[in-house]
């Protein structure tokens, strides 16, 4: 992993001491906010970074407003000609939304269309996605085509959704390093498969694997101080190695697709690297199905690329909610329908 995306614990604490830095600077973007866009709407100042939410936000009624936008049609036509009525569906109840291959196609086009209907002043000095969210963070970059990211994220999608080995877990109250050793030894008294698949926040956390790993893990987490282990009802041990199958099924299809460079950069899930350039994004999000998402370094990351404020963009809070918690001193707002996405401003910061 390059040096400049690995973070100390001394490191971290160095953050934590400045972080009333940041506090400063975004009340200082405030105080400066200057009233001269068209729609008489303050000029957000604050340097912003993008953060798309994935699976699990989603929720009936979250396209609203959102079908006609010229955005749409492309994505929408791309999702019919893959097999896919995606209109139909985003018109449904969240019983039809909760199917991963129908869930992650439905965010992919909430999220880009949103994205589109931000203001064009935002200083936006990175992007990232949790999960599914960084092929949406991918297009926001403008390295993916919206049409060629439905088709992809179709296939992700069915290619998960294929995969009926396994289960996830989340533990509550245990941090990274204590549920990681914890899997390590689930897996080497059981033979057993179980990992750490996503790093949410700190305290919360998701493990993956097969059934009798997931179980026998959770107990043992739970005997060495989490809180809490939540089931969840997931089709598959997503983010672990049992999805290798999906991932091979799924490769060929990401290899026919061009990618650009991204601008703004990419922080990726399986590293927390900032990615400039189209090989970079591939080898990630080719490795991403196997890979956890690390979100707490990901928020750290995007914060060390000058982010004051984190804008996610598309259905729910739940990002906004772990980045208070992984970064209490920088602003995290939620952006969930086009109207919140138009008038973004400071005042959406000063809240």
């Amino acid at each position: 992993m390059p040096s400049k995306c690995r973070r100390s614990r001394h490191a971290r604490a160095a953050a934590s001491r400045e972080s009333h830095t940041a506090s400063a600077r975004i009340a200082a973007t405030i105080a400066a906010a200057k009233w001269s866009s068209p729609s008489n709407h303050p000029v957000l100042l604050a340097r912003v970074a993008l953060c798309f939410p994935g699976q699990g936000s989603q929720a009936a009624g979250m396209a609203d407003g959102l079908i006609d936008l010229p955005i749409a049609v492309d994505m929408l036509e791309a999702a019919q000609s893959s097999g896919l009525d995606l209109r139909t569906a985003l018109s449904g109840a969240d019983e039809q939304l909760r199917a991963t291959d129908i869930a992650q196609p439905a965010l992919l086009f909430v999220e880009c269309a949103l994205r589109s209907t931000l203001p064009d002043d935002l200083e936006i000095v990175a992007v990232a996605g949790h999960s599914v969210g960084e092929y949406a963070a991918a297009v926001a970059a403008t390295a993916l085509n919206p049409a060629d990211a439905m088709r992809l994220v179709i296939e992700r999608g069915r290619a998960m959704a294929a995969m009926r080995e396994g289960t996830m877990c989340a533990l509550i109250g245990i941090d990274v390093d204590a549920a990681t050793a914890v899997c390590h030894e689930t897996e080497r008294e059981t033979g057993e498969v179980v990992v750490v698949a996503n790093h949410n926040a700190p305290g919360q956390l998701v493990i993956s694997g097969s059934t009798g790993g997931v179980e026998a893990a959770s107990k043992l987490a739970l005997s060495r101080g989490a809180r809490r282990a939540i089931p969840l009802n997931v089709s598959g041990a997503f983010h672990s190695p049992l999805m290798a199958s999906a991932a091979s099924r799924f490769e060929a299809a990401l290899d026919g697709v061009a990618l650009s460079d991204p601008r703004p950069p990419v922080v990726c899930n399986v590293d927390a690297c900032d990615v400039h350039t189209a090989t970079a994004l591939r080898d990630r999000l080719r490795a991403q199905l196997t890979s956890p998402v690390r979100w707490i370094d990901c928020v750290h990351r995007l914060v060390d690329l000058g982010a004051e404020l984190l804008v996610e963009v598309g259905p729910g809070a739940v990002l906004s909610g772990l980045a208070k918690r992984i970064v209490p001193d920088v602003r995290a707002v939620s952006v969930s329908s086009a109207d919140a996405a138009a008038h973004l401003d400071v005042a959406a910061v000063a809240r």
